[in-house]
C-alpha cells in the first residue's frame, strides 16, 4: 500500500469542502496545464465525491489518490477507480510531461535528449 505521507502534492479537491489546492511550488508549469489540473481535480471530486490528489512519490512518479470520509454514503469507489484508470489514460502525455518535470526540477534528475 501507498504511504500518503510520502507525497509531494501537486493539486487536489475536496467535495467536503468544495475547496481546490494547487502547489505553488508548481507554479512554472504552463498555465494551460494548471487550468486542465483545476478542472480534472474539480471534475473528479463532483462525479465520485471524496477527495482526490495528485502527487508525486520519492521516485517521482504521479501517483492519483482518491479518499472518503467513513460516512459518506455518497462516495463511489468503483466508479473513482474507474474514473482514475480513464484519467491516466486519456491524460497519459500530460501526465508524462508533469512527471518528467518533476524529476528534473525538483529531483535534479539529468535527461538524455
Amino acid at each position: 500500500m501507498f504511504d500518503e505521507s510520502e507525497l509531494c502534492v501537486l493539486c487536489g479537491a475536496s467535495s467536503y469542502e468544495k475547496k481546490y489546492y494547487f502547489n505553488r511550488d508548481f507554479s512554472k508549469l504552463p498555465d494551460q496545464v494548471k487550468d486542465t489540473l483545476h478542472i480534472i481535480c474539480v471534475e473528479f471530486t463532483e462525479k465520485c465525491g471524496g477527495t482526490f490528489v495528485i502527487g508525486f512519490d520519492e521516485a517521482g512518479d504521479l501517483k492519483l489518490i482518491t479518499d472518503a470520509e467513513e460516512a459518506d454514503a455518497m462516495y463511489d469507489d468503483i466508479g473513482a477507480e474507474l474514473e482514475i484508470k480513464n484519467l491516466q489514460m486519456t491524460q497519459r502525455q500530460m501526465f508524462g510531461e508533469i512527471s518528467l518535470f518533476y524529476k528534473v526540477v525538483f529531483l535534479g534528475e539529468k535527461i538524455d535528449l
